[in-house]
């Protein structure tokens, strides 16, 4: 597919050292020592960084404008809550069920892409999940498709009344996981993003915070603004703090992105083991013992996230978050309805203000109010030297397509 006008002429100049053809990298998989998350190489863009984007934002193809974009919301004192699902089996039923557990308290899907099994396009899915009252934010990534065919799919998307899409490069697979296929990787996710908003969609993207390179994060963010972007997920793993000093460089180069934050939630061993498994994915161990050994687990589960999401949504420049994680491996029904209580007991609280300090037990909560300086209890830190398991690939990670 030849370059659309408002393109960088970048994008004809893949960089042939990286694994996935980018050319507005690093990704999110880049692992300690900047290594690259498919080898043991060093990231390219460590050596080199990326050249800035300098393109003019595509101007949006006019929607009929039935669907409120939630990039028009003002910040409101209630909490956008976003939650990570997929349809357990690629079938419309098994899209139907989800969406019917999560219709009605969450704003939004995060629509993901699994990467080890075969999945019904979400192109196919979402009209299943509008049809439940589910709103999709749909996941669309550059490793299984081509140009044409992600440019097919973001047409579809628009028509079928899809409004938010999550523009992504994509993880690279294991060499074990479907070895049989081979990840195409034709665009990134800066180039995604400008083809998405030129057909009218309102776009998210990624970033990775506590992952290296960090020093260019914060303009990796900004350029993602510039090609179109309205909102970022921040990736699981940083604290508060990080958060909050990646927002204030992230604004200090440019970028207009709003941000939801990414919430662990975990309720017994077997999802405490998926998420420490995840690469940058520092949670305390004293945090997961205190949920695990806890009278009531699954209570203490949804206590921390809560107060991981309120800490997080006291931040100048967070205005949602996103509920990620297992939050119990028992069943789908009961993992969407942990997910349902975290969400319900966020809204009924009030984010008070953060300075970067413990708040004492007995201090009142105050009513945020922009430029307040913020003071809620932090979550337990990350671990500043985390690693993945030596015994799992950085690439086997049960929550996909975040770089």
């Amino acid at each position: 597919m030849s370059p659309r006008p408002h393109e960088h002429r970048a994008a004809l100049e893949r960089r042939v050292d990286c694994p996935k053809r980018m050319v507005y990298g690093p990704c999110g998989g880049v692992r300690s020592g900047g290594r690259c998350e498919v080898d043991d190489r060093t990231c390219p863009f460590v050596l080199e960084p990326a050249p800035p984007w300098t393109a003019i934002a595509p101007l949006p193809e006019d929607r009929d404008g039935t669907v409120t974009a939630f990039a028009d919301r003002s910040p409101a004192t209630t909490p956008l809550v976003v939650c990570d699902a997929r349809p357990a089996e690629p079938t419309l039923a098994s899209g139907r069920e989800m969406a019917r557990l999560h219709a009605g308290w969450c704003d939004a899907v995060l629509l993901g892409e699994h990467h080890d099994r075969i999945d019904l396009p979400n192109v196919v899915v979402a009209p299943t999940l509008l049809a439940e009252g589910c709103r999709p934010w749909v996941t669309v990534s550059c490793r299984d498709r081509n140009g044409a065919a992600l440019e097919a799919d973001l047409v579809a998307l628009a028509e079928v009344g899809v409004r938010e899409v999550h523009c992504v490069t994509g993880d690279a697979r294991a060499p074990h996981v479907r070895p049989d296929t081979e990840a195409v990787f034709d665009l990134d996710s800066l180039r995604l993003t400008a083809q998405a908003r030129r057909f009218g969609l309102e776009v998210s993207v990624a970033e990775s915070p506590t992952v290296e390179p960090i020093d260019v994060r914060p303009g990796r963010a900004a350029d993602k603004s510039r090609a179109g972007a309205s909102w970022c997920f921040v990736n699981l793993g940083a604290t508060p703090a990080e958060v909050d000093h990646f927002i204030r460089r992230s604004r200090a180069n440019g970028s207009t992105l709003r941000h939801i934050v990414c919430v662990p939630v975990f309720t017994d061993a077997a999802g405490a083991d998926r998420l420490i498994a995840l690469p940058g994915v520092g949670i305390e161990p004293s945090a997961i013992d205190e949920v695990l050994h806890a009278t009531d687990p699954r209570a203490a589960g949804i206590a921390h996230a809560v107060a991981s999401a309120t800490a997080h949504l006291s931040i100048d420049g967070v205005d949602g978050i996103d509920l990620s994680g297992p939050a119990s491996t028992a069943s789908p029904t009961e993992r969407a309805t942990v997910m349902r209580e975290v969400a319900e007991q966020l809204r009924r609280g009030s984010p008070t203000p953060w300075t970067g300090v413990r708040r004492p037990a007995t201090q009142e909560a105050r009513t945020p109010t922009p430029g307040n300086q913020r003071s809620v209890p932090l979550p337990l830190p990350r671990p500043a030297d985390a690693e993945p398991p030596r015994s799992m690939s950085p690439m086997d990670r049960s929550h996909d397509d975040r770089p």
